[in-house]
């Protein structure tokens, strides 16, 4: 959902949505297609490269040419210091004359990483083409949201659309149930959306360049750079929560977020290499694995010498985050019936606007403070015998928090009410986002959360 709260730093990508008119994008090849012969990491024997492996400039940074005159070592940002009997000094190779500004830390970024890169469901293996299908997929399900929580979802995902043009055909409804509990469900109607648009329009094929990945539903900057680099290896900087900390304080940039956005992707454009994507993937694990938002392991990280913010001593103060705004306290009362068997009634919300298109038990409207015992009556779906469970239950949206109380009734005869009763045991499997799951777990008594409401 666009306005649920998040658990981490990707960047909602609610842009677009289904149908409207078509751009033809400028892009060859098919789904699957491999990235270039220069993407296969680079491998090391002490710092140099295994025969027949690719001698490109951005996987290894130099050459090594054996003369037979003495011991060659090779050294960072491609200076090659050369020992023999005829004296020894500096020699600057050609190549790394030509480099560009920064080559020098992508080439020891992406030594660090062909070493140390994490194994994620969604990654490709060391020297494999990654699928743009699963990329996307993945890219997706992390906005807004923390590797730990995307995984079993991903999954579950590939076990029952394991392509696009399978998803494509899916019912809605399957989707957002597979998504319940992942929270920012637009995500997941943008998902279908540009599944279809893929699937029907563009020949199963996805977009190769970020600018035309921007056509599909749900894409916007930052995914579009994401999918871009890792997928095609196009030199974009894909600017996640973890890369804009690192690039952060690797400048020493101590404009306040977001406006430092710019000069933060500025500043990364400026490093990218040929190998794009692993460069992509490679700053999102530094920032997982040690340039984390608190006490960072900077004697670790391949950039310590370069840190401009580690010499200064200000590593964890960066990047500068903007005062958080309090979100506006709503309250209101929900209704959770169920029948002898145990099935619970469900609603479908609005097609449009927050939790669209899911399932929900009957509510109140929400308004800034609970309604009496009298007023909550009047606002129940039905007459029964509705009884308020003790407690409240708390949920968070970007912009607003809410407050529910939940009242219950167990009936006899399911009434005329348009809505469909659910049996307990197949809760888990409709589309119910959290905060709906919440309310309902509490009026069942079936272990959801009980707290006071806010003075």
């Amino acid at each position: 959902m666009g306005q649920e709260q998040g658990r981490a730093g990707r960047g909602a990508q609610g842009q677009g949505a289904a149908g409207g008119s078509f751009r033809k994008p400028q892009w060859l090849g098919k789904a699957g297609d491999g990235r270039p012969g220069n993407l296969v990491p680079a491998q090391h024997q002490a710092g140099i490269a295994e025969a027949g492996a690719d001698e490109s400039e951005s996987a290894r940074g130099f050459r090594i040419h054996a003369n037979g005159t003495g011991t060659v070592m090779p050294l960072r940002g491609g200076v090659l210091y050369v020992f023999g009997r005829s004296g020894h000094g500096p020699i600057m190779s050609s190549k790394a004359k030509k480099s560009k500004p920064g080559a020098g830390l992508s080439r020891s970024l992406l030594a660090w990483y062909d070493i140390h890169r994490r194994v994620l469901p969604w990654r490709a293996a060391k020297g494999k083409p990654a699928d743009p299908y699963r990329v996307w997929l993945s890219e997706i399900m992390l906005q807004q949201t923390t590797v730990q929580a995307v995984g079993n979802y991903y999954r579950k995902f590939l076990l029952l659309w394991p392509n696009v043009t399978e998803l494509a055909n899916a019912k809605q409804d399957d989707v957002l149930a597979a998504w319940a509990g992942l929270g920012y469900y637009a995500r997941a109607r943008n998902l279908h959306a540009a599944a279809k648009l893929v699937a029907h329009e563009m020949g199963g094929l996805f977009p190769r360049t970020a600018e035309d990945l921007r056509i599909l539903p749900g894409v916007g900057g930052y995914t579009s750079a994401a999918i871009a680099a890792i997928a095609y290896d196009e030199k974009q900087a894909a600017m996640d929560a973890n890369a804009e900390r690192v690039i952060a304080r690797l400048y020493a940039v101590q404009t306040p977020m977001p406006k430092a956005k710019p000069e933060l992707h500025r500043l990364c454009s400026a490093l990218v290499p040929e190998r794009a994507g692993d460069f992509a993937q490679a700053l999102m694990d530094l920032g997982s694995a040690i340039c984390t938002p608190k006490r960072p392991a900077c004697g670790n990280c391949p950039w310590s010498e370069e840190c401009l913010a580690r010499k200064r001593g200000i590593q964890d103060s960066l990047p500068v985050k903007a005062p958080k705004i309090a979100r506006p306290l709503k309250r209101g009362a929900a209704f959770v019936a169920h029948d002898k068997s145990g099935a619970v009634l469900l609603i479908k919300r609005p097609d449009k606007g927050l939790l669209a298109s899911m399932l929900q038990p009957p509510l109140g409207p929400w308004t800034e403070s609970f309604p009496s015992s009298n007023k909550a009556l009047r606002q129940a779906p039905f007459a029964a015998q509705w009884k308020k469970r003790p407690g409240i239950v708390r949920h968070g949206f970007t912009h607003f928090e809410l407050e529910t109380e939940v009242y219950v009734a167990q009936v006899a005869r399911r009434p005329g009410f348009k809505g469909d009763w659910i049996a307990a045991e197949k809760l888990r499997d409709v589309a119910l986002p959290t905060v709906m799951r919440k309310i309902v777990e509490h009026g069942l008594d079936a272990g959801g959360p009980l707290f006071s409401a806010k003075p």
